[in-house]
């Protein structure tokens, strides 16, 4: 990894933020004087702009929509990016045998995390079922040299979990081709990071952890590397005493309840952290932490005490203890 350099004097700093997929962004940078705040500012919005109308499936007119509203036995073109984080989100369901899948939309809209709305109460065995037999991402095809996929009917794609992290990218990438090598980008808590400021330091972030953690906080300098979180602390409800989170096993079709509480990976490309801290949220401890040393990814546990409330424990792979030695 190359060394950050310094902003130059002719460079300012810039905070810039706005509002996109359910969330705020905010990019920190050095820019040349020259450059107009709003301009920047405009140009970052356009990229997030552009996932959204590629790969929400809260917006009806967006690409995903339309191919999941599209009939059965149909092939579609997709737009570069949105076949991109498909393409990965497909790979990385294949290396984990469907802990992740990208066709987990029917199971979102049920447990009340999609675009559907909020439920109250837990929906029942017969419906996870039928959720289930459209949740399968070894019934998608894909085109490589034409950039289609086949709706073999009923597939409803989700890509929330991917998408964020790659608007992440996206933005990084804007701002490199404006000129900028000095950046902090966040969407929603996943950031990007690259080169230092103007006195010399890196750019400083706080690992996430949970509300109620009284650990010690964990940095990291982000040069040239992005973090990602998954959590069931994000996004949840309760029924009768009982948590159900957003992390859905599409294997089975529920919530996990293994007591991983979150999951952080450290990767250079946001779209890869973020997928991988889904997956591994899903896999559990001892299978995520066996695939995150298969892949040689830097990623930190943090387990929950079935015995003791509000107590955690916090397990590292090895190439995050490596990455702390450094």
């Amino acid at each position: 990894m190359s060394q950050p350099s310094r902003p130059n004097a002719n460079m300012r700093y810039l905070d810039l933020r706005g509002f996109t997929m359910g969330t705020y962004w905010q990019v920190q940078c050095y820019a040349v004087t020259t450059r107009s705040e709003e301009d920047l500012r405009t140009g970052i919005q356009a990229q997030l702009d552009q996932v959204v109308a590629q790969m929400s499936p809260w917006e009806s007119d967006s690409d995903i929509s339309k191919f999941n509203r599209a009939s059965p036995n149909t092939w579609h073109v997709l737009p570069d990016n949105f076949f991109k984080v498909l393409q990965h989100s497909v790979f990385v369901a294949e290396q984990t045998q469907g802990a992740y899948d990208p066709c987990i939309g029917h199971l979102a809209n049920l447990w009340g995390f999609g675009p559907q709305g909020k439920v109250s109460t837990t929906p029942d065995a017969t419906s996870i079922q039928l959720a289930l037999q459209a949740t399968q991402w070894q019934q998608l095809k894909l085109d490589i040299d034409h950039r289609s996929v086949l709706q073999p009917g009923n597939i409803q794609l989700d890509l929330c979990s991917t998408a964020k992290g790659f608007g992440v990218d996206q933005v990084a990438r804007y701002l490199q081709e404006s000129g900028i090598h000095s950046y902090l980008v966040e969407v929603g808590g996943e950031l990007r990071g690259l080169g230092c400021k103007a006195d010399g330091q890196p750019w400083w972030v706080e690992l996430e952890d949970l509300p109620e953690s009284s650990s010690p906080a964990c940095v990291a300098a982000l040069h040239d590397i992005a973090i990602a979180a998954s959590g069931d602390y994000r996004q949840y409800f309760e029924v009768a005493g009982r948590r159900y989170s957003h992390s859905i096993d599409p294997r089975t079709g529920y919530p996990v309840q293994h007591g991983v509480a979150s999951v952080t990976v450290l990767h250079p490309e946001c779209m890869i952290a973020d997928a991988l801290a889904t997956a591994m949220t899903v896999l559990g401890l001892e299978a995520g932490m066996q695939y995150a040393k298969q892949l040689h990814v830097a990623a930190r546990f943090i387990v929950r005490d079935e015995q003791e409330e509000n107590s955690y424990s916090q397990h590292i792979s090895p190439a995050f203890l490596a990455m702390m030695d450094e």
